[in-house]
């Protein structure tokens, strides 16, 4: 097998790790509960490992990681343990998901490609420690929506706002002269939506929405203004996700509905 090849499949693993977080757990016996998810996503890091994509020191850092999201989850609500354990979980999701572990040899898999005429550059990676990210919070510490009617629900409340801001932020956007309208479909937009999908919108998603804002809102409660803490947490959102994309060549604005089917409501 190509290393190639073994790439590619380790990414699929990954992905399928992600989706298989919506599936039931899978009964060993009487006792034993395997949720699928965990079969998916030790198959990706064995195909890693032969891929050169981890080492042996990448799969020791998502095994911490793991571990300390585990265990957030698992401590009673309103204590030290809870709180050193969620700490820990939010400086190893926030290290690997800007890169700044060791082990990790993410594949780029769009090199200085140019969309549009003066548009800059743009290349993308396949990050498989953001894409565990994402993973690792979404099976320990997101709730999310479990069938298609409760999605439909959240559909019909959200989509009126979701639509009035992606035209409002393009409008703007356009307006002020930071993007410009290309609309096109190429041959690397699909690869930019799976990879995009899987490997960054759902770590950022997750830790922001998902965590941040479910524990900002719990520590926030007693005061007049807490309801807000979306709020802080948007901020923090867009300041991290500042990149200059071409939005219309890319397909960026079709995110917000794919987030609704994600998640309910965070854990408590």
């Amino acid at each position: 097998m190509t290393a190639q090849a073994s790439t590619l499949i380790t990414f699929i693993f990954l992905a399928l790790a992600i989706c298989a977080v919506w599936l039931k757990p899978v009964y060993v016996g009487k006792r034993i509960a395997m949720p699928p998810w965990i079969a998916f996503f030790a198959a990706s890091m064995v195909s890693g490992l032969v891929a050169d994509v981890l080492n042996p020191l990448s799969i020791g850092e998502l095994g911490i990681f793991c571990g300390a999201a585990y265990l957030a989850r698992a401590s009673k609500q309103k204590t030290m343990q809870r709180f050193f354990f969620s700490t820990v979980t939010v400086i190893l999701a926030l290290a690997l998901a800007l890169h700044r572990l060791p082990g990790f040899n993410n594949p780029v898999v769009i090199s200085s490609m140019t969309l549009s005429t003066g548009a800059a550059a743009f290349t993308q990676d396949a990050n498989f420690d953001k894409g565990a990210v994402g993973l690792i919070l979404l099976a320990f510490l997101c709730n999310r929506t479990s069938t298609f009617s409760e999605s439909g629900k959240l559909l019909k409340q959200i989509y009126p706002i979701t639509l009035i801001t992606v035209v409002a932020i393009l409008g703007i956007a356009m307006g002020i002269g930071y993007i410009d309208h290309d609309f096109k479909i190429t041959q690397t937009t699909m690869l930019f939506l799976v990879i995009n999908l899987f490997f960054t919108v759902i770590a950022e998603e997750t830790f922001f929405r998902g965590f941040l804002q479910d524990r900002l809102a719990l520590s926030l409660a007693r005061f007049r203004y807490g309801r807000l803490s979306w709020l802080c947490v948007l901020l923090c959102r867009g300041r991290a996700s500042r990149r200059r994309y071409n939005l219309c060549a890319a397909g960026q604005p079709c995110w917000p509905w794919l987030r609704i089917c994600l998640f309910h409501h965070s854990a408590n």
